[in-house]
């Protein structure tokens, strides 16, 4: 969820990886290419959206992104890190935007013709929580109403418990160190498989 210290917990993970000689990709949805950074203006910084235009914009960022910039990184052999993917559209646009999470969801696969992460980290945060960490004005999606975040959140919860072996859920209250360390223990025995 929104501020959970998804940005602090990338850019942990990535020094980790670099002191043991991995360079991985660092990504992030909507905005990891050029069409990305339009499109993530449109939808946070824009006016309002229609739940079925942001789902379908969201996904044409991620088959623009996966196909441009994922796909070939993991073609080269390299480790993939990215601040959001299509669970977070399941999460929001599904159920925030109280639409059906398996359309959503079929539409994500499809746009990534199937892509999902092996490792998927959830830092959990209470909505509440998460909005007193934020410093900088809202955009568009944060500001949406607590019931808006509880239903994010929930579902979020949900998905981690239908895939445990594809889910770390941490508690994102915890200190920083100690979630980078959490991380950094579920990743190091899939870098080496």
């Amino acid at each position: 969820g929104d501020g959970a210290g998804k940005t602090t917990q990338i850019e942990a993970l990535t020094l980790w990886m670099r002191e043991r000689g991995h360079v991985p990709l660092v990504t992030r949805e909507p905005g990891g290419t050029t069409l990305g950074l339009a499109i993530r203006r449109l939808l946070l910084h824009g006016e309002d959206v229609s739940p079925r235009a942001e789902a379908l914009l969201f996904a044409a960022d991620r088959a623009h992104h996966v196909d441009t910039v994922v796909r070939p990184a993991l073609a080269a052999g390299r480790v993939v890190l990215t601040d959001r993917y299509l669970d977070s559209s399941i999460a929001y646009q599904g159920a925030g935007r109280t639409m059906a999470g398996e359309e959503v969801l079929a539409l994500s696969l499809w746009a990534t013709q199937g892509l999902l992460p092996h490792l998927t980290v959830l830092l959990d945060v209470p909505p509440m929580v998460g909005q007193a960490r934020r410093r900088d004005r809202p955009d568009r999606v944060e500001a949406e109403p607590g019931e808006f975040h509880t239903r994010v959140r929930e579902h979020y919860l949900r998905l981690a418990t239908a895939e445990p072996d594809r889910y770390l859920v941490l508690d994102a209250g915890l200190p920083v160190g100690e979630l980078a360390a959490a991380v950094a223990a579920r990743v190091e025995p899939m870098l080496w498989a």
